[in-house]
Parts: structure tokens; sequence; C-alpha cells
């Protein structure tokens, strides 16, 4: 999960970002910079790399690997010799640097030309003063930000039955994750149907790395593309070849997690400390999986390594990017748009590349979001309907909630509660503060716990992971205890606590107020002597319900307080954009997984082959997913048509009919929400099936994108620096853009803006009914009209302001057509200056 390595990765921005990166000398700096040329990459020149059809083609004299029915292999020490871009960037370095140190660690040959290098700032300040040279950026750290899911997006009877079934689902489709690799040992990335053809797609060239932990055959038709990238955590000595494995392989479980959740085979067994939680499936269970490891879990990753990754990547041919990293801070300059990690996913999207990006764990604050940018369809978090309750109930007939994926105790049996500070053996250390924690069976009496309920405390140390549940347990099962009780250190405040697997009948009490609920029966029960007032009787009984079994609620789907949330900043300066984010939301609390064998991302699943996971890392590969369905169904659809298919089509109400809600507070959330705007969930929650028949689109270019990057005031350096393209006459604000939302920063008196649709589906008429944000009137024309298939339609928006107001308002706009489709189109504004009150 993205929030598990915030507080690491924002060190890592403040030592290797703010202060660089020291050689020997102090006064001898040097930092690892992106420097990008002015001459086009080779994915701006149609045809050199990667052709409509698939094929691959000669690049200046040599050859592309041909793609065989089974992935390549390359060893580290058996690679391909020089391409020609990269002597270019070598004899440029040699050039400006001669008889200097420098280390180039990456060459980008496809969608940016250039190179990432560890130089001093003078060596960079010499490269940029080059007329080869168009920029040159300090590279900055990022970090990461399902049994079920598939029946709550109505999957089975829906988008897999209308197309085939899951036997098909995203048959021919390749989906690259930039992520913290894989474990390819696992069932999920299995391509075991001998009954079924499933070729590699012809379009794809990647290669498998082969290393000591990621040995030959690793790959296969399923798992068709594997590599690393960790140049530039090398030069900064942060990577541990030991703990972050120098391969594909995932040391971490997050990589593992979100390619399954996207692609994983179908009908996989969840077995968690030996209890079944049902089969696992992929939203597209028959595409293929690109993997390209950037991201490590001792330090995170680095945008010099990530850029590299998405460069590969597109070079590859790839379908969809699925990247569930964020950066650590909002990136400097005139807009968030221009960084290196955003330009090179504009330049995939150019290539056709579906690009998918987690909004973040950020929430619910304003302006939290973490993906800026138009051409990125950004992700956010929301519930589904399934959630694992667990109680305990007392003597006294009093019954507190809590969580823990554990058996219950016998049916009908009570058991002693006693607690961890009370069956401590005569020579242990009483004054030991962390004793009631339960990590260690020497401390305790044997005596006084065994066939008893165990009470332990849970405190901040178990979310710093000094330390665990797992290690608990196995103190209440050396000392044969009933089950164990966890109980909520009152300093820890606010704490949301996912389901942890038990092996042993247990419970833990998340709240602290229950927690004294607990304590309170439990001392009131107990006896003590007179005299000496030691503990004769332990009074106090209690029975776990036990938390495996699965409930169902109709309040799904919400978005989740961590969820990042818009308006969208501009700039660092939070100007809004006119762009709306986040995009959508989908399934991303309590999401089971495939696990790496050697999975440390949380430590409660370590060893086991499935994690439970929450955050918008878990929501973004749902969209990736989906995203292969219908990039099946409508191969000819570009990167913006896709996007305007989910958007268009999502839901805007919950399983009890309902607006979804929003948890508005990281304390007690389901106490503090209301309904949700489409800042905090786009257009609204995903509908897998209604994507597959959208009716209209919106489609947006490249050329539209950089019109509208070309409008920024001040950009036309900065966009010929990143694309080597000029600003020509052609330039648009956000609002102009073909997107499926209209958003307005500041709507002074009246505005038009202008979207063109496109029916995809067959001959239809539609209607058209809005309602107007508060504060603004709205009218759109025509308001009716008939379209072929094929065919584009011209809708002109006039906006007005009724009134002087500087809080976000919202509204609508539904396309309804004659054959059922109807295209949701969300309005929002935020500051509004009217005509009538500007005199006072």
């Amino acid at each position: 999960m993205e929030c598990r390595w915030g507080i690491g990765l924002m060190v890592c921005l403040g030592i290797f970002v703010g202060c660089n990166f020291a050689q020997e000398n102090a006064d001898n700096i040097t930092a690892v910079y992106i420097v990008t040329l002015k001459q086009a990459p080779t994915s701006h020149y149609y045809g050199e790399l990667r052709v409509k059809h698939g094929h691959h083609i000669k690049l200046n004299g040599s050859a592309s690997m041909t793609t065989l029915a089974k992935p390549s292999n390359i060893s580290r020490n058996n690679r391909p010799h020089v391409p020609y871009i990269d002597r270019v960037h070598n004899s440029l370095l040699k050039k400006t640097l001669k008889g200097e140190k420098y280390l180039k660690l990456y060459s980008y040959r496809y969608l940016i030309n250039g190179f990432a290098v560890l130089v001093t700032p003078q060596q960079a300040d010499k490269l940029s003063k080059r007329s080869e040279v168009s920029n040159v950026v300090m590279d900055f750290s990022v970090r990461t930000a399902t049994t079920h899911t598939p029946q709550f997006l109505g999957l089975p009877e829906g988008a897999w039955a209308q197309e085939g079934g899951f036997e098909t689902a995203g048959e021919g489709i390749v989906i690259g994750f930039i992520d913290t690799g894989i474990d390819p040992t696992h069932p999920s990335f299995s391509d075991s149907t001998p009954e079924n053809p499933y070729p590699v797609p012809e379009k794809f060239s990647g290669i498998c790395e082969v290393t000591r932990d990621f040995p030959s055959g690793s790959c296969n038709r399923k798992l068709i593309g594997a590599r690393h990238f960790a140049a530039s955590a090398i030069t900064r000595g942060i990577f541990n070849a030991t703990q972050d494995f120098a391969s594909p392989y995932d040391a971490d479980g997050h990589g593992t997690h979100t390619a399954a959740i996207a692609a994983g085979n179908h009908g996989i067994a969840v077995v968690v400390s030996g209890h079944h939680f049902g089969n696992a499936s992929g939203m597209a269970p028959r595409s293929h999986v690109a993997v390209y490891k950037a991201l490590y879990k001792s330090f995170g990753g680095f945008a010099a390594d990530v850029v590299a990754a998405i460069d590969q990547a597109a070079q590859d041919g790839v379908d969809i990017i699925s990247l569930s990293i964020t950066p650590n801070r909002r990136p400097p300059g005139i807009a968030t748009f221009f960084n290196p990690i955003d330009m090179a996913l504009l330049s995939a999207v150019k290539s056709g590349i579906f690009v998918v990006q987690a909004a973040g764990n950020t929430g619910p604050s304003p302006k939290s979001i973490s993906s800026f940018s138009p051409w990125i369809f950004t992700v956010g978090a929301a519930s589904h309907d399934r959630v694992y309750s667990n109680s305990i109930v007392l003597g006294n007939n009093v019954t507190i909630s809590g969580v823990g994926l554990a058996p219950g105790t016998d049916k009908d049996g009570m058991y002693m509660l006693v607690s961890a500070i009370h069956a401590l053996n005569d020579t242990s250390a009483t004054n030991d503060m962390y004793v009631s924690e339960c990590q260690d069976s020497t401390n305790f009496n044997r005596d006084f716990v065994q066939g008893n309920l165990l009470i332990c405390s849970y405190s901040i140390r178990f979310v710093l992971g000094l330390s665990t549940i797992k290690q608990a347990l196995d103190t209440a099962q050396n000392l044969s205890a009933a089950g164990v009780v966890f109980y909520m250190d009152p300093y820890v405040i606010g704490f949301q606590l996912n389901p942890i697997p038990m092996r042993i009948p247990g419970i833990i009490i998340p709240s602290p107020e229950d927690s004294k609920v607990l304590l309170q029966y439990y001392n009131s029960t107990l006896v003590r002597d007179e005299d000496t007032k030691k503990i004769i009787k332990f009074g106090g009984v209690a029975c776990i319900s036990g938390g495996i079994k699965a409930n169902f609620s109709h309040s799904a789907p919400k978005v989740l307080y961590y969820s990042a949330r818009g308006p969208d900043p501009e700039d660092n300066f939070l100007d809004d954009a006119d762009i709306l984010k986040p995009n959508i939301v989908a399934p991303g609390n309590f999401i089971w997984a495939a696990w790496s064998s050697h999975g440390t991302d949380s430590l409660e699943f370590q060893g086991e082959s499935f994690a439970m996971m929450s955050g918008t890392s878990m929501a973004a590969p749902h969209i990736a997913g989906l995203a292969a369905l219908i990039k099946q169904k409508f191969p000819f659809f570009t990167p913006s048509a896709i996007a305007s298919a989910l958007s268009t089509t999502a839901s805007l109400n919950d399983r009890n009919g309902g607006p979804i809600m929003a948890q508005r507070a990281y304390a007690n959330p389901d106490l503090n929400q209301s309904p949700a705007t489409p800042f905090d969930m786009g257009s609204g929650f995903v509908n897998a099936t209604a994507a597959l028949d959208p009716g209209l689109i919106f489609d947006s270019s490249y050329d539209d994108y950089m019109s509208f990057l070309c409008g920024i005031n001040g950009s036309s350096p900065v966009v010929l620096n990143y694309t080597g393209q000029s600003c020509g006459i052609a330039r648009t604000t956000a609002y102009d853009l073909n997107l499926p939302s209209i958003t307005v920063s500041k709507l002074n008196q009246s505005l038009i803006v202008q979207r063109i649709v496109t029916n995809v589906g067959s001959n239809e008429t539609y209607t058209i009914g809005w309602s107007a944000p508060y504060g603004a009137t709205v009218r759109v024309t025509p308001a009716r009209f008939s379209i072929a298939s094929g065919e584009k339609q011209v809708l002109t928006v006039m906006l007005n302001a009724t009134m002087n107001s500087s809080i976000a308002s919202y509204g609508r706009i539904g396309v309804f057509g004659t054959q059922g489709h109807l295209v949701n189109i969300p309005l929002s504004v935020i500051v509004k200056i009217s005509y009538n009150n500007t005199a006072g």
C-alpha cells in the first residue's frame, strides 16, 4: 500500500533529493539528473518501432527481437549490442564532460530521447548549455500508493458473459505493471491451460531477465515479460541486493498483489492461515502480464528508474500501463503536468497506450490528489459490499465488535479472561512496559493462561512493526490459550485496522472506548485477597464469535477516507486546474489477491500466498483490468476513448439506491461522511458492464493535449524542452479539452464550452437534460439530436454565474439515448463571479 512507505520515502526525499548524494569529497556533490534532447524520441516517428498492426521492423539497421510462441529469456550477461541512440547519448556526454567522471544510468530511447546520468551540479549546467539538450531535471523519489470484487462489479453475469466468459476475458491484451515486481511461481500467473491456445501476442517484444532468484523459465505465456530498474537507487548507495532482489522478483508483495487484481487467473483458491476465503480472479484473467520493477521495499523508488520502466514498457508493446505509485511531492515549476513521469506517459498515450494511476492515499483533504494530468486516468478508492466482522460477547451479555480473520471459540462455551499482566512468571520483570503486548511466551505462567482467553494490548508498536500480531498468537499457542483478545491502547487514536488473519480464535478491539468497556468488565470481576490484594480468582468470561465468514452491506460503495481528493492542483501555489481529478473510483478496500512468498509489505501476511490489502494502489489495477476488456472489444479505441467509456457509464448510487457517500475524516470515518462530489469520486463508481456499451464517447488526441500544455501561461519553452516540439498557433484551455467532464475553476460571469461526442453504437436519438451547479445556470444545445453510427455531434454548454461564491458547487449533464444508453457528464464550478453582485 502506498501509505506504508509514506514516512520512509519522505525521509528519502529530504536526504537524496534535497541534499543530493555525497561522494568521498563534500565539495564534489553529485546527483542523478534526467536529460532530454531536442530531437524527438523514437515513438514520435511512426513505424520505426511500434506499428499499428503490431509488427516489429528494423530500427537503424538493427532488427528488433523476434517474439516467439514463448517469451524470451535474456540474462544480464547476454545483452544485445548498443543501439544507435545510445551511442548518440554516449558521444554527447563524452564531448561535454571530456576527461571528467560521470555515470550514465539509462538511455531513454522510445518515449523520451534522453538519458539519466550521475553528475555534479556544475556538470549538469554544462549539459544544459549544449545546443542538443532541451531539458535537465533532477531526479526525485516516488512511492507506492480479490475473491469478491468481480461479483460486486457484475463481471460473471455481465462483462465476462457478454464477451464469451472468463475463459477469454482480456485475451490478446498486454498489461504492463510498474511496481515492486512479481512472484512468478504464484498460480495466479500460471499458463497451465493446455485445452486453449494461449499465444504471446505478436506485437509484444519484451524479454524476461534471468537471474539466480528469477531463473530461466520464470516467464510463460501468461507472464510474458519481466525486467527490473534500479540504477538510480544503486548510485545512491541505498540498494540492498539481498533484501530488494536485483531482479524482477517481488520481495515486497505489492507488485504481485496489483498484477493479480488486474490480470490474475480465474478460480485460484484463497487459503490464508489455514482458512479458505473463496476463489480469486483478476478483472481480465485471460490478459497477459509484463512486469517492470522500479519500486523496492526498503526505499521506494526514483523517477529516473520509473521513466526507464515506462519507456521500456512502451517499446515492448504493452497496451495498458498500470502505476500504483505517486510522487512524494508536488512537482515544481509552472504546472504540475510538467514532470518527467507525466511527460513520458504523454508519449505513451501518443503511442496508443492507456495509462492508469492511483490517486494516492493522502485523503480526505481537498487538493490532496497525487495524479495530475488529463491524459492519465486517475483512480480513487471505494469500498465494496463484502465485510468481515468479528465480535466478543462478555459474561454480562455485552457484545463488543472488532476485527480479525479468526475462528470463533467453541459454540455455547464461555472462557475465562486472563490479562497478560496478571499471568506473569514470578521471575518476570514486572516493570517491562511492553510485556502486555504478549511478544514473549517465557514471560508468562502457562498454568494461568492454558485453556483461557489471553488479553493483550495493541499499542503504537504494532503500527510501527516493533510488535506483531503473529508473535502474540505464537505466545498464546505456546501457552495453550483458548484464544487472544487485543484491546486498543488509548494512545492509538483514530487508527484504522485491516482484518488480520489468525489461526486460533482471536479478536482485536479497534476502539479505545470499547476497549475500556472490556477492561472495566474484566477488572470488576477479579476476586482479590483482602489482605494481600493478590488475585485469587479470574471471574470474567467471554466467547469470540469469529470473523472468517463474510457479511454483505448494501451501503457500498462509498469513497474511503484515505482516497486522495480534488480539485486538481495546477501548480505549487495550489491554483485549481480546469481538470477533473480523480477520474473514477473503484474497489480499493480489503482486497484479497496474490502475495509474494517473500512479501514483507504486511508482516501479518508473511509466508502466505494471498493477502488482504487496502489503498488506491488496489483500486487502480481494477481499472487496468477492466480497460483490457474494453480494449479487447474495441481494439480501435484510443486511450481517451477507453477513459470516456469508463467515465460516462460510471454509477452514481450505492446498492441502496442512495447517493454514493464519501468519508470525510480519518477518525471514525463512518460517522463523518456526506454525499460524494466529483472531487471525491470523479465521474462515479466504475460500471464494468456498461463501459462495454457506452453509446457515445469523448475522444482527445495527443495534439489536443499539446494545445492544452501550450495554452498554459509561459509554458512554450517548457513544452519545447520536454517534447522537442514548438507551440504553434493552436492553443486551448483545460476546460476546452474534449473530456467527459466539465470543470471550471473560475466562472467569471459566463462561459461557453463545447464537447464533441462520437457514436460507437448503432443509430440512436438522444435527449439532453441537466442540473446546474448552485450559483450558476446551465443550458445545453442541441437539446435533442439523432446520430448515426460513427458520426460526431457537437454539444455547446453555456454557463452563467448567478452569485459570487468561492465554494465549489456541482451539477450534471445527462445524455439519454432511445436504446437505453445514458451518458453522464459531471459539472464542477469552483469560484463564481456574477454580473449583478460585483458593486457591493
